[in-house]
């Protein structure tokens, strides 16, 4: 069975709006399970955290189930080695702080040049705060694809960290994350993964893929505006985490700070909820052997996400052939329609003759959302060339987007391009 657009799309009320939604690398359309649980929460459970009281009682329950659902989409070993906040960036910033409490004078951190900037910054600032050494590893410009051999050569240094991307946000490239993680741990490197990119796209699994620490945020995978981190508990236990001191000493209470978004947490529970729902519909014409390690709701997420990954391969090819079809595009990144599995349908290019700001507008006039400029991957825009000209387009399907969409941007493009 394939994914029912018409039965997809109903979930989402954004998409009752006449337009195109292609900006979903920089926020997807949130799901009616996911504002159900939000309105649901402050009407009936709203209250702060370990109250003597039954709406106090109520609201912990909620975001209990929160921390398991997440787990088990991500499959975790346990719900405490998740951990909720304000976003990637700011999960981010708070626990490089920890993390670089545990680092000496001249120690290397790994940082890449095809990351979003919040898994770069916080490195830089951290290692320059503890007089530790930045190694930078490139990507290929001609595809979009990381330096592995780079990457080699920077671990010969034996780096103590190890931050990279699932899928960049700028060029759609995933990653080989499980070697990588290989790679770092035979150094003895921790490896903090940002999955940002990639939640909305594809099945994760931070046991399989042995990563120290893998970050996302709700509002990329059709929830609210949440941060979502994992930790193996080991760390997350052993780290000091800056915090008052009448908050929780273990995890993941003590990386929590301050007064939670509870109806926001509720939220994520309500994504995860959708995506289990797609799991449940969609998902047994996907089912795989390696399924058979999961079970129960880890197993249904798993299929949901293999039903979206690949209902977006077509997604990604089809964007690819409109885009190649009209004079003066240059789409960067993977363009090998053979290697579609190592991207994400996140697609950027540059229109000749035209800065990218203005295709965005013109686009826009013509009810099609799509992103431009560096999509705070500055590092990508600088590699390429493409940052004092102002960057790049970015298209980003998902898999409630049709191919009819995908069309019918490659026919406002072609109409640009006569005008011009």
């Amino acid at each position: 069975m394939t994914l029912d657009l018409n039965l997809i799309r109903s979930h989402f009320p954004a998409l009752r709006r006449p337009v195109i939604y292609f900006d979903n690398p920089g926020g997807t359309q949130i799901t009616q399970m996911a504002l159900d649980r939000m309105v649901h929460y402050l009407t009936l459970h709203n209250a702060n955290h370990g109250g003597a009281f039954a709406t106090s009682r109520e609201s912990d329950a909620v975001l209990e189930m929160a921390h398991q659902a997440v787990a088990d989409w991500l499959n975790a070993a346990r719900p405490d080695e998740i951990v909720f906040g304000a976003n990637m960036t700011t999960l981010t910033l708070h626990l490089s702080r920890s993390i670089a409490r545990t680092w000496q004078p001249g120690d290397t951190i790994v940082v890449t040049r095809l990351d979003h900037d919040a898994n770069i910054s916080p490195w830089v600032l951290a290692a320059q705060d503890r007089g530790c050494r930045v190694r930078w590893v490139d990507f290929h410009p001609e595809d979009g694809t990381l330096d592995l051999d780079d990457l080699a050569r920077a671990l010969e240094e034996k780096p103590r960290l190890v931050a990279v991307g699932y899928a960049s946000n700028a060029l759609g490239t995933i990653n080989p994350v499980a070697k990588i993680v290989s790679m770092a741990h035979a150094v003895g490197a921790w490896v903090y993964v940002d999955a940002v990119q990639y939640a909305a796209h594809g099945p994760m699994d931070v046991q399989a893929l042995e990563c120290d620490f893998l970050v996302c945020s709700a509002y990329k995978f059709f929830g609210p505006h949440v941060g979502v981190l994992y930790g193996r508990y080991d760390h997350l236990q052993a780290l000091s985490a800056y915090k008052v001191r009448p908050a929780p000493n273990d995890p993941p209470g003590k990386f929590e700070t301050g007064t939670q978004n509870h109806e926001g947490i509720a939220g994520v529970l309500g994504a995860l909820e959708y995506l289990e729902w797609v799991g449940r519909t969609f998902g047994a014409a996907v089912d795989q052997p390696t399924l058979a390690v999961y079970s129960g709701r880890r197993r249904t997420f798993k299929q949901a996400m293999l039903a979206i990954q690949a209902y977006e391969a077509n997604l990604s090819r089809a964007l690819l052939d409109v885009l190649e079809a009209i004079p003066g595009v240059t789409v960067y990144g993977l363009r090998d329609r053979a290697r579609l599995a190592e991207r994400v349908p996140t697609v950027s290019f540059t229109l000749a003759g035209w800065l990218p700001q203005a295709v965005a507008t013109a686009l826009d006039q013509a009810g099609i959302y799509v992103w431009d400029g560096n999509f705070y991957a500055l590092a990508v825009t600088e590699r390429l060339g493409l940052e004092g000209k102002g960057g790049l387009v970015r298209v980003g399907p998902v898999h409630y987007n049709t191919p009819d969409e995908v069309q019918r941007l490659g026919d406002a493009l072609a109409r640009l391009v006569r005008q011009a």
